[in-house]
């Protein structure tokens, strides 16, 4: 029964979320400050999903622009990793966002940078083209450099593009990590706690690109030993 109640009360949150979500965009396409507002209203969803959620921010936020890199678990992240979205940032995501029904055009609408990933010359002069949105807009940019859901199998390697946006813009890398929801049942009151903490930058100023893939290995290393830490705590919770 709660599954049912859940699911019909889960659709139309989303439903009334994307109906605002796309008029609001439709009055300021592609603003900076689109995929912000939009990430705190899907937030506020994770409470029909009986999630808590705890949100750590450092002491002082890093000023913009920034490369945010994330790990990515499952369709979930939609309602927790958005909590701490900053203004002035705009996610990258694989092109095949666009062609999911409303979701995708709200995606592009709302300023995001959609890339291919299959077409490596594509890609590749996608991501020269956010390191300078970064550089010249003071555009901070989302990624989720796993490339793929986790689901369960803790944190994936680490893909080389956001650590060259970085690198390639000057722009710190700011690693955030949520602690692990592969355990979230629709038919469960309580999903109980997820925890999203936004660590200290890692700069990046007077690096090259040879300096990349030590770059990402140490970062790597960062947010696993945070999800680790984090699954801790919440297990400690429960």
């Amino acid at each position: 029964m709660l599954l049912v109640v859940r699911c019909l009360i889960l659709a139309i949150a989303l439903v009334t979320v994307f109906v605002f979500s796309g008029l609001y965009c439709l009055l300021r396409p592609r603003h900076r400050d689109n995929v912000h507002v939009l990430a705190q209203i899907f937030s506020k969803v994770s409470t029909v999903l009986g999630i808590k959620l705890v949100v750590r921010l450092p002491k002082v936020l890093p000023p913009a622009p920034n490369v945010y890199v994330a790990n990515h678990q499952n369709n979930y992240d939609i309602f927790t990793h958005t909590a701490v979205v900053p203004k002035g940032t705009v996610s990258i995501g694989k092109k095949s966002l666009a062609w999911i029904p409303f979701f995708g055009q709200l995606y592009w609408l709302s300023g995001n940078i959609l890339i291919d990933r299959k077409n490596r010359h594509s890609a590749v002069s996608t991501m020269a083209k956010a390191a300078k949105k970064v550089r010249d807009e003071k555009l901070s940019v989302w990624v989720f450099p796993e490339g793929t859901r986790s689901r369960g199998r803790g944190l994936l390697p680490l893909k080389s593009g956001a650590f060259h946006t970085a690198i390639a813009s000057g722009a710190p890398v700011v690693p955030v990590v949520a602690s692990s929801q592969n355990d979230i049942k629709l038919n469960r009151w309580n999903n109980g706690t997820v925890i999203i903490e936004m660590m200290e930058p890692v700069a990046t100023e007077g690096l090259a690109k040879s300096d990349v893939k030590q770059l990402s290995e140490t970062v790597f290393h960062q947010m696993k030993a945070k999800l680790e830490q984090l699954d801790h705590e919440v297990a400690k919770l429960k």
